[in-house]
């Protein structure tokens, strides 16, 4: 199948001063599925949120392609793809205060996209489509005419999905969505999400750092580390048979519910700075299936053995 998305060698640097440069996106491949859950995992400042934003070029990329939907928008955008790209491609921040008007009622923030593209013949038209959003994420009519600060975090985060899901797009990249709301709360969000996913067949890349729930919601999975995007796999190759040790590291932090095995657990730390790899020297290596590691062939033939 055609893939909806396909990042080639994605590199996006921020220069601080004439001689520092931040590479906070330095090299990344991967693609995602029309109707796929794409899970982007690593530690806080990996790069996870810059590679998302430069995707949907909130951000320059510096360097690399993106093909989205057939269309490359990766380089300069014409009017017709940057038109195509903000009504096919949509976010949910990770802040849901931050990213809601404070002035505006949550009818005008849901319904943004629809008003800056046209996508109505009538108020009443307008009108509907909200309501019907509002009611797909678990809120009533009756709060559209209330403001963000009248609302609960988790129900924000709902306000979010919503103004992401009215335009009906084919891919949302949802950034730590769910990472500032309870446990409870998250997992009715998560839920939503993989219910309005089988209604909607939207593709999803969701960016985060707790792994128990990108296992649970996704059907691939990548690592991140610096900038690098060091492992990539099914939920099932990744957790079954982590092969580079910062994936060892990150699943071995995994608490267990049972308190007999969670006594026995050891967790593996990792330190690239004195661990002798070196990401910029690495290729892909094939383990098998989609499973691949960012490695030279010498460590790969040792994390392998």
């Amino acid at each position: 199948m055609e893939p909806i998305l396909d990042v080639k060698n994605l590199k996006q640097h921020f220069k601080v001063n004439r001689n520092f440069t931040v590479k906070a996106v330095d090299g990344i491949d991967f693609y995602i599925a029309p109707g796929e859950t794409y899970g982007l995992v690593g530690e806080s400042g990996s790069g996870k949120s810059t590679t998302g934003r430069s995707i949907i070029r909130l951000y320059d990329p510096t360097d690399g392609t993106i093909t989205f939907c057939g269309r490359t928008i990766s380089g300069k955008l014409s009017k017709e793809d940057r038109k195509f790209l903000h009504t096919n491609m949509q976010m949910i921040f990770q802040d849901p205060m931050a990213c809601l008007n404070p002035r505006e009622k949550v009818m005008d923030i849901v319904a943004e996209g629809l008003d800056i593209h046209h996508l109505y013949s009538s108020q009443e038209e307008r009108a509907k489509k909200v309501y019907d959003m509002l009611e797909l994420v678990g809120l009533s009519k009756e709060h559209a005419n209330r403001y963000p600060h009248q609302f609960s975090g988790g129900q924000r985060q709902r306000i979010g999905i919503a103004r992401a899901l009215v335009m009906d797009p084919k891919l949302i990249i949802a950034d730590e969505a769910i990472s500032a709301l309870d446990v409870s709360i998250q997992a009715q969000v998560v839920n939503l999400m993989k219910k309005i996913q089988k209604q909607t067949n939207t593709a999803f890349l969701f960016i985060a750092h707790d792994l128990s729930m990108v296992k649970y919601i996704s059907d691939r999975i990548g690592v991140m580390h610096l900038g690098h995007l060091v492992e990539t796999g099914t939920t099932e190759e990744i957790f079954k048979n982590p092969i580079h040790p910062y994936t060892r590291s990150l699943l071995s932090a995994i608490p267990e519910p049972n308190p007999i095995i969670e006594k026995e657990r050891r967790s593996f730390s990792y330190d690239y700075e004195t661990s002798g790899i070196d990401y910029t020297k690495g290729s892909n290596h094939h383990v098998g299936g989609s499973h691949f590691v960012l490695a030279t062939d010498e460590e790969f033939k040792n994390w392998t053995a």
